[in-house]
């Protein structure tokens, strides 16, 4: 079995809806590097052991103990599964059901055995952001790489026609770079947009609508492809200089330079936003207010704190009822309301609690106004 990437939210929202007593949870830090793995798979071993103890403990039959150790032991002796790694692991198991994920994130180490999986290592991957992808376009070539925090750039092939190059044959500068020419004919511009859309078609059959797409194009084709693009998040700002006169480390930088700016003024607009719908009570930061809201189908984005912890339990009605310690009946209660914000079609974004407003773990903007007590 391979680790799987983050799952999509229909694939976290199913996770999150799964029910049965013994449903085993293990999150570990992992590595990509091949020489900490021995290590790794030590503790994952350890960490089996644990989820046995507890299930024996839970007066789970021998039988069930069975359907869900033995997959797991298995998945810890699998040497496909070990090629390829990221910072972190996590590993859901239940009688006939085994999935597990690599993460960027690094996460707080846990092995959880009770009714349900504890998926908040993977709504957090989920929900912040950690990758892009670069489309690289010149009169000779077309690339796709995917820039993430745990790898080196990452091609993605582009199944394009054999004759794509051929659609520019009267548009060459004869391998000058980022020389733009005088205006051509109409002819000439068409062509561009034939050469542009045969990249962008295959662009977007890879990268998925939420994860942003950064352009990187010779000055000629750079006005063809944002003609013909069809991505919804394709950034304004784009890679400067000529695609092959940028080296690979150069290149990152500039990725991840054109994301933090990017990320950023979006914090910046949704806190101006925030406190436009706040004075017209569609918005708040109360974590209780929150919880009600998130229950009731309100909440239309969430910000929540990465790093909080806080467990206990929210009803129905979004009432809170938090505890001392975390047991086998609680859960973190930001993760809880951020899975209720996702069931009702809100979105959810994880950020830094700096981020964040009023020293509160939670912001919500509404749908509607919460009815006055």
């Amino acid at each position: 079995m391979l680790a799987s990437e983050i799952p999509q939210n229909d694939r976290l929202l199913e996770l999150m809806d799964h029910r049965d007593d013994a449903s085993v949870t293990i999150a570990i830090a992992s590595s990509p590097m091949p020489a900490d793995h021995e290590r790794i798979r030590i503790g994952l071993r350890n960490a089996i052991d644990d989820a046995e103890r507890h299930l024996t403990q839970k007066d789970v039959s021998r039988n069930v103990i069975e359907q869900v150790v033995a997959p797991l032991r298995a998945l810890n002796d699998d040497d496909d599964f070990w090629r390829h790694q990221s910072r972190s692991l996590v590993i859901l198991a239940a009688p006939e059901l085994l999935e597990a994920f690599r993460i960027a994130n690094v996460v707080e180490e846990n092995v959880a055995v009770g009714d349900r999986f504890d998926i908040g290592a993977l709504l957090r991957a989920s929900a912040f952001a950690h990758r892009a992808f670069v489309v690289e376009l010149t009169q000779g070539r077309a690339r796709l790489l995917e820039f993430g925090p745990d790898h080196d750039p990452r091609e993605h092939p582009l199944d394009l026609p054999d004759d794509h190059q051929l659609m520019l044959e009267h548009t060459t500068t004869g391998g000058r770079f980022d020389r733009q020419r005088a205006d051509g004919t109409t002819g000439d511009r068409i062509e561009r947009q034939r050469y542009a859309a045969a990249v962008q078609d295959e662009v977007v059959k890879v990268v998925p609508n939420d994860v942003p797409l950064i352009l990187a194009a010779s000055t000629d084709l750079q006005p063809a492809y944002r003609e013909v693009n069809t991505h919804p998040f394709l950034l304004d700002a784009e890679i400067d200089g000529h695609p092959d006169s940028v080296d690979d480390p150069a290149r990152a930088a500039k990725v991840r330079k054109i994301l933090d700016e990017h990320y950023a003024a979006e914090l910046d607009a949704w806190r101006e936003r925030f406190g436009t719908l706040r004075a017209q009570g569609l918005a708040t930061s109360k974590f209780d207010e929150v919880a009600v809201a998130a229950a009731t189908a309100a909440v239309d984005t969430l910000h929540f704190d990465m790093d909080a912890t806080e467990e206990g339990r929210i009803d129905e009605f979004g009432g809170v009822e938090r505890a001392e310690s975390p047991g086998p009946d609680t859960y973190a209660l930001v993760d809880e309301i951020a899975a209720r914000v996702l069931r009702s079609g809100g979105s959810v974004r994880a950020v830094c609690n700096a981020d964040l407003l009023d020293g509160s773990p939670v912001a919500a903007t509404l749908r509607f106004p919460l009815p006055s007590e």
